[in-house]
């Protein structure tokens, strides 16, 4: 059930970015966000169903390396599938699609890591607000990215295709901004939840998490401050959004590589 559950998710994502690299390519094909939406959410569907097979086992919650990353991709895939109902965001689904069937495939095919633990409530919203604030800051570095091709594009005259299909640069940068906001606010909750509900940090081998993802909130809150202040913009903003991002990976899923699958070879 779970393999089959997730391959046909895999396909959904697939033809759905497959069709949105299509859409990007003329505006003749403005009749395919219908269907492109309707593959995305039953990718989306599919994914989540196979993620709660994944994480749930009766002696616990399966929260190691794969199982995550598919959670993650997957919550990212439903922001941005919620969001684009409100906003001209389809094209992020060219790297939000491939993201989530990709983790979900992984996840899959990879033997369990055999790390089934029962969590406490006050651990659950910790883990909840991390795995959200994550989640955002995926997608404003997605929005990142394409606002660089984007405004690099404009220099350069080009005005077709994916620049075309985006937003403009001011709207481009105001989402970018209000999905940092989020992510922040969400990331700061989840470093006072862990300092509040987690014991024995030293014991746990969660001092280096904690050390990226104090080092990666002062990034964002540097960048946040910019903002406000210095009115940073474009190729800066860029820039210090990809740096937060590099380095609250390194923290979450750098240390669960090296503590869940190094450590063990």
């Amino acid at each position: 059930m779970l393999i089959t559950t997730t391959l046909v998710a895999v396909l959904c994502y697939a033809i759905a970015t497959v069709l949105q690299c299509r859409r990007l390519s003329s505006t003749a094909h403005e009749q395919l966000r219908t269907p492109i939406r309707i593959l995305g959410l039953a990718g989306f569907l599919l994914q989540g169903y196979a993620v709660y097979l994944e994480l749930h086992h009766p002696n616990g919650i399966d929260l190691s390396f794969f199982p995550v990353g598919s959670l993650i991709a997957w919550v990212v895939a439903g922001l941005v599938l919620i969001s684009s109902l409100r906003h001209r965001l389809d094209n992020l689904f060219v790297g939000v699609f491939p993201l989530a069937a990709i983790t979900a495939l992984l996840t899959a095919v990879t033997p369990e890591a055999n790390i089934h633990k029962p969590y406490a409530g006050g651990l659950l919203a910790h883990i909840l607000l991390s795995l959200l604030a994550y989640s955002l800051f995926t997608i404003a570095t997605v929005q990142a990215l394409m606002l660089s091709r984007q405004e690099r594009a404009l220099k350069q005259h080009h005005t077709r295709g994916l620049v075309a299909s985006l937003p403009p640069l001011q709207i481009m940068e105001r989402l970018l901004f209000e999905s940092l906001w989020a992510g922040f606010l969400l990331l700061t909750a989840a470093l006072i939840s862990g300092f509040l509900f987690v014991d024995n940090l030293f014991a746990q081998h969660l001092v280096h998490k904690t050390l990226f993802s104090l080092i990666a909130w002062s990034v964002y809150a540097l960048l946040l401050a910019g903002r406000h202040f210095l009115g940073w913009r474009s190729q800066t903003a860029v820039r210090w959004t990809l740096g937060g991002f590099v380095l609250l990976m390194l923290g979450f899923f750098g240390s669960k590589l090296v503590l869940e699958m190094l450590l063990k070879m």
